[in-house]
């Protein structure tokens, strides 16, 4: 149980250490280290911390590895107690990089702020963020979320529902709390 929880702390804390661009760019971090290299969760319960983690206050990366925590700890066979501790040991993980490297930042950035190496950092690290939340969202492009073409009720059903959602969120500027609220009626309704 131990060593669980000691890889749960290590994989933490590298994507709290390598997670520049916030939660979203975290997710195909925590993906990959969760799903992927030890296999504590499948693509779709993964998937549904992530809706979860957007749809609860807080920022994401934080509430997703306060879920991974939880259900990877319960899923290894231990009880409620042991699973808040999970939780416990993964956000703690996530959190601690970045309130180390803060307070360490926070000293030097306000004198070297238009330092120009300060500033080749920030031009440096600006593209790789953006690729980093492109990962998340080609991560969470699977057949758990979309179905499959064999299924086309399901499929197109899911790929309505993504266009509905996209058009509305960029053309029309609706607000991303009515577009959860609606999404999840009609997929009640139609699934």
């Amino acid at each position: 149980m131990i060593l669980l929880y000691l890889k749960l702390f290590y994989s933490f804390i590298k994507i709290g250490l390598f997670g520049f661009g916030g939660g979203y760019a975290m997710i195909s971090l925590i993906q990959g280290e969760i799903v992927n290299r030890y296999g504590w969760l499948t693509s779709g319960e993964f998937t549904d911390i992530v809706a979860i983690s957007q749809m609860t206050p807080g920022p994401i990366g934080i509430n997703s590895a306060t879920y991974v925590g939880y259900t990877t700890v319960l899923n290894a066979g231990y009880g409620p107690f042991w699973a808040v501790l999970g939780s416990m040991t993964a956000t703690l993980a996530v959190v601690f990089p970045s309130l180390i490297l803060m307070i360490v930042i926070s000293k030097y950035f306000i004198k070297y702020k238009d330092h120009p190496t300060v500033e080749s950092v920030f031009e440096g690290l600006r593209p790789a963020v953006v690729s980093l939340m492109a990962a998340a969202t080609l991560f969470l492009l699977t057949p758990e979320n979309f179905s499959t073409p064999d299924y086309p009720w399901q499929f197109y059903i899911s790929i309505f529902l993504f266009l509905f959602a996209f058009i509305g969120s960029h053309v029309y500027k609706i607000s991303p709390i009515k577009l959860i609220c609606m999404s999840g009626i009609a997929g009640w309704l139609l699934f």
